[in-house]
């Protein structure tokens, strides 16, 4: 058996299967899709790709199989599922995800189709693998599914760690070996065995510390908001498809934006970025807005720009969606009954407040308008001063 070597578990052991996947143009490409995006305009190492990503989620889905005891035949369809559990993914991962979701109606974990018409569905077939038994794991159907994506998922395990590394940041340190062994099937769900509350809740304060110092730091929330806006554009303006669109890498589309949508996409390009005209928290702005969909939001920036004097073009409105605590969700055993992390932690709570606290509304404008932008979504948008 092969192996890899890799910055974060070291050497990857690969099957047949695996390697095989590996040089298939959809994992290829996954060399050139940065993990974080724009994140990497804030913290400048985290350079790291989800071809990366995907064999370390594809090592520890095959450790935790291991220890779940789990026959060769599931086995070898979860460990497929792991490692190709990204190739849906849109040019710069999620920060296209919404665009591409808008025209398709597909999150990046439906890759039924794609591996129907593609060379890592033949890899499958021709190792006895059903594509469509993969496609379901990779959405997180089944009992195993739960392995891919879910609360206890190795792709977060692997991620968290990952990200952290690269980005030279302590917060994402969880212990993914303890993790791993302490898995369990029981009547359907995977869960932690006994002993194991604090092991969640280390995964979900290393989440929450991500969110805040990493995931959603300002500079990366404005360059993916105006790559929203410049590929929405892009679509709307050129002759480019969505399915041609969803299929690029992340400099293939930076290019394309800097020739298509070149006000916007130069900026991303040289870190020329928007600044913030509003940054207000969710106690600070009206209900209504937190719930604002893609229409209102395009709405709210037509009327912001016109009380502002600007062009339409200059004001970006963000509205994240309202917090939540996924992870929360997570199974342990207590006493031997199976409960719900939230139910067997208060430090679950704490947390929750912590996600409500870091939510924040951006209104986002050139630095030459951004005060006149600033003052009109603060009024159109009823933000507190």
């Amino acid at each position: 058996m092969n192996a890899i070597k890799d910055s974060v578990h070291d050497y990857i052991p690969v099957d047949p299967v695996a390697r095989a996947l590996l040089d298939t143009p959809e994992l290829q490409r996954l060399r050139h899709i940065k993990q974080l995006s724009t994140v990497r305009l804030v913290y400048p190492s985290a350079n790291h790709t989800r071809f990366e990503h995907s064999l370390g989620v594809y090592h520890l889905a095959s450790r935790a199989l291991d220890h779940l005891g789990v026959d060769d035949d599931r086995a070898a369809h979860v460990r497929a599922a792991a490692l190709l559990h990204d190739i849906g993914h849109g040019p710069y991962g999620h920060q296209t995800e919404e665009v591409i979701m808008r025209r398709t109606g597909e999150h990046h974990d439906e890759i039924g189709n794609l591996l129907a018409s593609s060379a890592a569905g033949e890899v499958l077939r021709d190792h006895g693998l059903h594509p469509a038994r993969v496609a379901e794991l990779v959405r997180g159907e089944g009992e195993l599914g739960q392995l891919v994506s879910g609360e206890l998922d190795v792709d977060r395990m692997d991620y968290l760690v990952r990200d952290a590394h690269h980005s030279g940041v302590p917060y994402g340190t969880i212990d993914h070996g303890r993790l791993v062994r302490a898995l369990r099937l029981r009547d359907g769900r995977l869960v932690l065995a006994s002993g194991n509350v604090q092991t969640a809740e280390s995964m979900l304060l290393a989440r929450s510390l991500m969110n805040g110092v990493v995931y959603r730091h300002h500079v990366s929330r404005i360059a993916g908001a105006m790559l929203d806006r410049a590929s929405e554009r892009l679509l709307d303006e050129t002759e480019l498809g969505v399915q041609t669109f969803r299929r690029m890498a992340d400099h293939d589309l930076l290019v394309e934006l800097g020739e298509s949508v070149p006000e916007l996409g130069r900026r991303i390009e040289r870190r020329d970025l928007y600044k913030r005209g509003v940054w207000a928290g969710l106690w600070e702005v009206p209900a209504w807005v937190s719930e604002l969909d893609h229409d209102d939001v395009r709405a709210a920036e037509r009327d912001i720009a016109d009380v502002a004097g600007v062009d339409s073009a200059a004001v970006i409105v963000d509205v994240p969606r309202r917090p939540t605590l996924k992870e929360s969700a997570s199974r342990v055993v207590v006493d031997d009954t199976v409960r719900r992390l939230e139910e067997a932690s208060e430090l679950v709570g704490a947390l929750r407040n912590t996600e409500r606290a870091q939510w924040r509304l951006g209104v986002y404008a050139p630095d030459e308008c951004v005060d006149a932008v600033g003052d009109a979504a603060t009024k159109i948008l009823g933000v507190d001063d």
